[in-house]
């Protein structure tokens, strides 16, 4: 069973309030593959409360000058590389199929 914070039930819209990231910030760490949110049969993303801490950490490191091609290495690099790349492909196949 999946923890509640792993349950993708949260708007864009409630992300860029809980997060204070633009739209296009988030948009692009999805385009970056740093956050793999899903979408609905309409294509509207959904994202967990995980999402929203990957995102906070994203933009902490951000605003330390850090490129996110050197984050998504670390995220990569670091924990459970399994997770990240099964994260990874869940996300595609799931915005190819716009899957739920």
């Amino acid at each position: 069973m999946s923890s509640y914070k792993d349950k993708k039930v949260i708007s864009i819209g409630t992300v860029n309030e809980l997060t204070g990231l633009s739209l296009r910030q988030i948009r692009y760490y999805e385009e970056r593959e740093l956050i793999f949110p899903e979408r609905t049969k309409r294509g509207t993303r959904k994202y967990s409360f995980a999402d929203v801490e990957v995102l906070l950490q994203i933009a902490d490191k951000r605003e330390e000058g850090v490129q996110t091609y050197e984050i998504r290495k670390d995220m990569l690099r670091s924990g459970d590389k399994e997770k990240v790349i099964e994260r990874m492909l869940r996300g595609q196949i799931n915005a190819h199929f716009k899957m739920k």
